[in-house]
């Protein structure tokens, strides 16, 4: 995965009017936190880093006021109408570490023949890997599977570098029977006026 470069700068005004303000300039306010080490609050480049986010699960380089930080996103708040990025919070990493992430979890091949349905339990995965090498999805086999069938967690097969971090257990995907329409009275009655 590569390394988006991002620059920041501290932030020292709080509250929803500086956040605002914030926002108008487009910037992004958000919080670097972890190793131990105190909250640092930065204000980010909005455009760049909508478009850092569009990568589940990014790896970015910060450079906050000469200082450079390795980050994850942890927690991305967006505007629930517009759907711009109002903050997000960024976890440091160091290289070699090893994190819990959720990878997209996407399927691929035909079930078995008739009407049945694929039922995503899960549309995620948590797995560990390397902060520098984590994975953007796992992509599953569901050629032939019939209703009843179901794919557990443990049954994916994972990336190189990635263990499952999860209920190894934990249904992620099952197939089900399609249930057929029953005809209603009034179905019934055209039919056979019909005939």
């Amino acid at each position: 995965m590569a390394e988006i470069k991002l620059d920041a700068t501290v932030r020292t005004e709080f509250g929803k009017g500086a956040a605002r303000r914030t926002r108008r300039a487009n910037l992004v306010p958000g919080v670097v936190y972890g190793h131990g080490a105190e909250p640092v609050h930065i204000n980010l480049p909005g455009h760049e880093l909508l478009l850092a986010l569009r990568t589940a699960n990014v790896l970015i380089g910060l450079e906050i006021d000469g200082k450079d930080a390795l980050v994850i996103p942890k927690a991305v708040q967006r505007n629930a109408i517009k759907g711009n990025i109002e903050h997000v919070d960024l976890l440091t990493v160091k290289r070699g570490e090893k994190v819990e992430v959720e990878i997209a979890v996407h399927v691929e091949g035909d079930l078995a023949p008739g009407a049945n349905l694929l039922e995503y339990v899960q549309n995620t995965l948590l797995v560990e890997a390397e902060a520098t090498h984590i994975p953007e999805s796992v992509t599953v086999s569901v050629a032939g599977l019939d209703a009843g069938d179901s794919i557990l967690a443990k049954d994916i097969p994972l990336p190189k570098g990635s263990v499952l971090a999860g209920d190894e257990d934990a249904v992620v995907l099952q197939v089900v029977a399609a249930q057929a329409e029953e005809p209603t009275a009034e179905g019934a009655e055209g039919e056979g006026a019909e005939a």
